[in-house]
């Protein structure tokens, strides 16, 4: 039944691959209307029929030698499945096109990504970035792509600096691709960029890491200064409700906001006066923005080793390289009156 729903809907969307011959049929059915002028040939349609019904406006040459048998806008996978016929035999979508596909890129971008083998000489085509490669990743699917992993890898290899590798890495994790699997595929790479990265975050759990400023975070505040490990994304019960601190100790939560703009407006003053009366408090919650962790990491280590000594946890810090000569606590100070 469910077949027969879904052969409906085939043919409701393109009543031209009804006239098709199996297996041709089921073929253009399977890449979504899209097809060869050599497939639709042995399907039993010449080049001439689909010449004229490509000037008609009946249906669209996507590529050179590539059609979609319907009229109107294409969508996205559509234009993927058209791609793939146009880069040939061994073709896979890879890079941003993959990484849509598997959900941790929000969108594909202007082109659509082929890999194909290095040994394969391919016709640009409008639409279509086409990369040649040793070997290509094994790749699967209806419509054929590189896997999550070494999707992930190839634009960890590419991202212009480590903020924009982690931020790939915390997205793909989110969506689902296994951090074991991917340090696996990484140590079959002979040439990686930020191999380092990708083994310090997804190679260490205590990270728990969901942001680039997460990380920025544990590796140039905490563990350069040489802080207690803190646990990440931790659950507690606050007042009645539950919260979820992106960086918790013993007494003290770290909250960190990745925006680069305030939406508030309030300005560096506000953040390090308002973490001050809050070491004053019983409930100690310190916040920081991204300037703040990159830009001032020692001032944040102090701050929160001044916060973990007024809950009985004190602290002796490490000096950095960055660190000033003179670098003095933040005190906790009380609320102006």
């Amino acid at each position: 039944m469910r077949r027969e729903a879904l052969l409906r809907t085939d043919v409701a969307t393109w009543p031209d691959v009804v006239a098709l011959a199996e297996p041709v049929r089921s073929l253009v059915v399977r890449q979504e209307g899209a097809a060869t002028t050599a497939q639709l040939g042995a399907g039993g349609v010449p080049a001439r029929t689909v010449a004229r019904r490509v000037r008609s406006g009946r249906w669209q040459r996507v590529h050179r030698g590539v059609v979609v048998l319907q009229s109107g806008p294409l969508r996205w996978r559509q234009r993927a499945h058209a791609a793939l016929l146009a880069a040939g035999a061994g073709a896979a979508l890879s890079h941003a096109s993959a990484a849509y596909l598997h959900g941790f890129v929000a969108a594909p971008g202007p082109s659509v990504v082929v890999s194909v083998p290095a040994e394969r000489a391919v016709r640009p085509q409008r639409g279509v970035q086409v990369r040649r490669r040793g070997r290509v990743p094994r790749a699967w699917g209806r419509l054929r792509c590189v896997g999550p992993e070494d999707t992930l890898l190839d634009l960890v290899h590419e991202a212009p600096d480590e903020d924009a590798a982690v931020a790939l890495a915390c997205d793909a994790v989110r969506a689902g691709v296994r951090p074991d699997v991917v340090l696996v595929v990484a140590g079959e790479r002979a040439v990686l960029r930020h191999r380092a990265l990708v083994r310090a975050v997804l190679g260490d759990p205590s990270l728990g890491v969901e942001s680039p400023l997460e990380h920025r975070y544990v590796r140039d505040v905490e563990r350069r200064h040489g802080l207690p490990r803190s646990a990440g994304q931790v659950r507690q019960r606050v007042g009645g409700r539950w919260i979820r601190s992106d960086r918790a100790y013993p007494g003290v939560r770290v909250e960190l906001d990745g925006q680069l703009a305030h939406p508030f407006a309030a300005t560096d003053a506000d953040v390090w006066r308002d973490n001050a009366v809050l070491l004053a408090s019983a409930d100690i919650t310190l916040r920081y923005r991204w300037r703040h962790v990159v830009a001032t990491p020692c001032r944040v280590a102090h701050q929160v080793a001044a916060a973990l000594t007024t809950r009985g946890h004190p602290v002796t810090l490490r000096r950095c390289p960055r660190c000033p000569a003179a670098a003095t606590r933040d005190r906790p100070a009380h609320p102006t009156r």
